[in-house]
Order: C-alpha cells, then sequence, then structure tokens
C-alpha cells in the first residue's frame, strides 16, 4: 500500500485519540484516588467524635429516647395487629415511623454537635452532612424481625418529602450521598423479645470538594497536557519537515527531468552540425561551413552556461560579491544594446526611461546583470502577446535609486507570486507549461539582491503584465 500523506494523517489523528483516551483514563483514575482518600483524616476524627457522643443513643444525642417512645411504647398494639390484621399493621407501623421520623427531624442537633467537634479539634473546613435513617424493624419474638421501613420500600403513610433514595434525611443539606462521602453506618439491635433494630449513617462533605479535588490535581493536569502538547507539537514539526522534504525531493526529481531535457538541446544540435561538417561538400564549401560552426558555438556557450548554472546550485548559498561603485545608467545602456543584439525575438520592443538624477551605487557588475536579464528573460519568455514590451524607468529619492521593469506578459497569480523567487519553482498553468526552463532565473535574481542588501517588489496580475521594482541605496 502506497503511504500518502492521508494515511500519514489518518494514522496520526488514531494515535493522538488513543493517546488522549488514555491520558483521560489515567486522569479519572487519579480524581477518583483522590475523591475516595479526599478529607479522610478530618473525616475519621469527626466520626469518632460523632461515635463518642452517640454511645448508648441512636441518630444523634437523644435520638434513641423519640425512637423509644414511639417504637416502644406502640410495642402491644403493634403486635396484636401483627397477629390479626395485616392491612392494619401496615398502616399503624408506617404512621407510627412517620410520627418518629417526624420528631426525629424537629429534635436534630447535629448542626451544634458538628460545630462543637469541629471547634474541639480545631478544623478549619467548612463542612455540610446529612443524617438518614435506612431501616426500622420489630422483634415480636427474639432475633426474628419483621421489617417496617427499608429505604428503597414504598411507603403511603410515611411523608414522602423525607424519603430519599438513601432513606429518611434526618438533618443536613447534603445531597452528594455516596460512598466516597459516608462517614459511618450504624446498625443497633438488642438480641431480645419486644425491640426494634435501626439502621442509620452519617455522611460527610466539604462545599469545595470537586473544587479542591481539582487544584490538587492541577499539576498532574497540566504535565499531562503539555505532555500531549509535545507529541501533537513533535508530530507537527516531523510532519512539515517531512512534507518539506518530500517537496525537495521531487523538485529535484523535476530538476534531473528539465536538465536533462535542456542538455539534450544543445547536445543534439552539436551532434547534427558536426556531421553536417563532415559531409565533403560542406567542407570544400567555406561559405555553408560558417554558419554551421556558429551553431556549434551559440549550442556550446548554452552547453557551458546550462553547466555553471547547474554548478552553482549548490555553492549560491551565499554570493561572493565584488563591490564597485558604477554608474547604473551606463550598465543599462550596455545591457540594452547586447540585449538587443542577442535576443531572438525580433518583435520585443525595449526601452529605457532614465529619471533618476543620481545613480551611483555600490553593486557587483556580474551579477547586477545577471539580475537585469533573468528578469527581461522572463518578461519576453512569458509573453503571449505579438508585441512584447519591456520598458525599464529609473528613479531616486534621498536615500534609493529604483529600477522598475514593467512588461506586458501573462502577469501572475498571488499563488505564483508567493514562490516565485523559490529554487526551481515554476507555475502550473498551461502558459507556464509551454515554456521551457529550470525555475532558477528569478531564484538567482533574488539571491543576488539579498546578497547585495537591496529589496525587491513585485506587482502583478494575471493577465495584466508585471512590475518588477529593485530599490539600491544610494552611495555617498
Amino acid at each position: 500500500m502506497k503511504y500518502t500523506t492521508t494515511l500519514h494523517t489518518v494514522i496520526a489523528v488514531a494515535s493522538f485519540l488513543i493517546l488522549s483516551y488514555v491520558q483521560f483514563f489515567l486522569l479519572y483514575n487519579t480524581y477518583e484516588l483522590k475523591n475516595d482518600h479526599y478529607f479522610f483524616a478530618e473525616k475519621r476524627t469527626i466520626t469518632n467524635e460523632y461515635l463518642a457522643a452517640i454511645r448508648n443513643d441512636k441518630v444523634f444525642p437523644g435520638g434513641g429516647a423519640i425512637l423509644d417512645r414511639y417504637v416502644m411504647g406502640h410495642m402491644q398494639q403493634l403486635e396484636k395487629l401483627y397477629n390479626h390484621n395485616r392491612p392494619a399493621f401496615n398502616r399503624f407501623s408506617q404512621q407510627v415511623c412517620d410520627s418518629a421520623f417526624r420528631d426525629l427531624r424537629r429534635a436534630n442537633n447535629l448542626d451544634s454537635l458538628l460545630q462543637v467537634i469541629m471547634q474541639r479539634n480545631r478544623l478549619n473546613r467548612k463542612i455540610q452532612y446529612a443524617s438518614t435513617i435506612e431501616s426500622v424493624e420489630i422483634a415480636f419474638q427474639r432475633d426474628r424481625y419483621i421489617p417496617v421501613y427499608q429505604q428503597h420500600g414504598s411507603y403511603q403513610w410515611i411523608d414522602p418529602h423525607i424519603q430519599t433514595k438513601a432513606g429518611i434525611r434526618v438533618g443536613g443539606t447534603l445531597n452528594d450521598l455516596k460512598v466516597n462521602t459516608l462517614a459511618k453506618n450504624i446498625v443497633v439491635s438488642i438480641s431480645v423479645a419486644h425491640t426494634y433494630r435501626i439502621s442509620f449513617s452519617l455522611y460527610i462533605d466539604t462545599y469545595d470538594r470537586k473544587q479542591t479535588i481539582l487544584r490538587l490535581m492541577m499539576p498532574t493536569f497540566l504535565l499531562s497536557l503539555l505532555s500531549v502538547g509535545g507529541v501533537v507539537l513533535l508530530y507537527f514539526v516531523t510532519f512539515r519537515n517531512w512534507i518539506k522534504q518530500k517537496k525537495l525531493s521531487q523538485m529535484k526529481s523535476d530538476f534531473i527531468n528539465s536538465i536533462t531535457h535542456e542538455f539534450h538541446t544543445p547536445l543534439s544540435a552539436i551532434i547534427v552540425a558536426n556531421r553536417t561538417m563532415q559531409n565533403e561538400k560542406i567542407i570544400t564549401n567555406r561559405e555553408s561551413l560558417l554558419p554551421l560552426t556558429e551553431v556549434v558555438q551559440r549550442q556550446a556557450e548554452r552547453l557551458k552556461t546550462l553547466i555553471g548554472q547547474t554548478l552553482e546550485i549548490t555553492t549560491m548559498n551565499k554570493l561572493s560579491l565584488q563591490l564597485q561603485k558604477r554608474s547604473v545608467h551606463h550598465l543599462l545602456d550596455d545591457l540594452l544594446l547586447d540585449y538587443r543584439l542577442n535576443a531572438t525575438e525580433s518583435n520585443v520592443n525595449l526601452s529605457l526611461h532614465k529619471n533618476a538624477t543620481r545613480d551611483v551605487v555600490l553593486l557587483d557588475p556580474f551579477w547586477f546583470t545577471t539580475i537585469i536579464l533573468n528578469i527581461f528573460d522572463n518578461a519576453v519568455k512569458y509573453n503571449a502577446r505579438e508585441n512584447k514590451e519591456i520598458v525599464v524607468t529609473t528613479f531616486s529619492d534621498r536615500k534609493f535609486l529604483h529600477i522598475a521593469i514593467a512588461d506586458n506578459g501573462i502577469g501572475m497569480t498571488s499563488e505564483v507570486r508567493r514562490h516565485i523567487f523559490e529554487k526551481f519553482y515554476r507555475g502550473r498553468s498551461e502558459a507556464h507549461s509551454r515554456v521551457k526552463g529550470l525555475g532558477l532565473g528569478l531564484f538567482y535574481v533574488n539571491k543576488a539582491i539579498d546578497s547585495h542588501r537591496w529589496k525587491i517588489d513585485i506587482r502583478s496580475a494575471e493577465g495584466e503584465g508585471s512590475v518588477f521594482t529593485i530599490s539600491i541605496p544610494l552611495s555617498d
């Protein structure tokens, strides 16, 4: 299967999701662990004090007396109804429990008891609690208990407002009645006849439990976030570098294909010309021989230029400049004269407007010539008009000499403008595909501009030509 960027992205996304899930699972388990052990020492202290306060009592100090008054006070009547009228027993037992529960809620003193415990033990946490009754059972015979209330049952004659999933709420405002907030569950019973058994619980928690746990977990959370972020950043950098390497590899492949074609053209011309010159009729005819030698000369020079450009690709990271003070107007006059003489296009109109009042600058004549000629070549190659126009205009201000080279060619899109100075870059339009080249001309231009520490600006629109403006600091 071919390894593509899409497959790479899919694998990366899948790996990221798996890593995120593992991190979430570890963080969740850490939270649950801290949640289970949160407030453990304080809760144990409060629980021990609470158990001491209700020793030989039920639910809260004084709660046992209330329960005894209702349950033990109606024990004979309850037994009679149980033996002779079960429906009446169910109704009456619920009514007894309802009355006992109401009195317990009214007499609840756990708020003051817990406040005293907190102060005595110097506990500064703000807590909330819930006191519940889970079950009440009576025994007419020893150890044979009959349930009259259980937390998961349905009871018509008990106030529904005090019934919860955790049982009868006697007091407190805590709503999160879970194992991690349970302080103590107590079952009180006596192994005798005519008694009752009761199960009740105390739940304790702080008001800011979740926020406190999250604060405690913040270093772990940040470390996890940084690790995931680091992996994502590492992937992004690696993927970007891989894309660059892949693009560079493709560009090198395109370069090899292009340079092979470029070398083939002059070599073929030289071979054909040489074969023709070997003809005896041509050898004896000087007038026929001279044009062929000129062909060989021109194509040899072209081949030499191509070889030089190919070698310079690996050595052009920084140019070695031979700077001189020169008149740009004089250089441009010579350049335009040579270009007109050597231009293969007879329909190129090349003009120069010297509007600059100061034109002496510090430059390397060879690389200045390379800059101008490469821009000229591009203006001619990427021009589909019958009459090609190149207008060179100079103008100056207090600090800079500006050279504007305008053409009436095919122009450039914004995409082409962004990449025009990249090595081997060539546009992908149909017009670009018809033009032969290596995509090195403007790369050389940009390198020479950067080495001189000049500036170059491009204004261009598709179908409307281009203007290259070079800004050169004036020499003192």
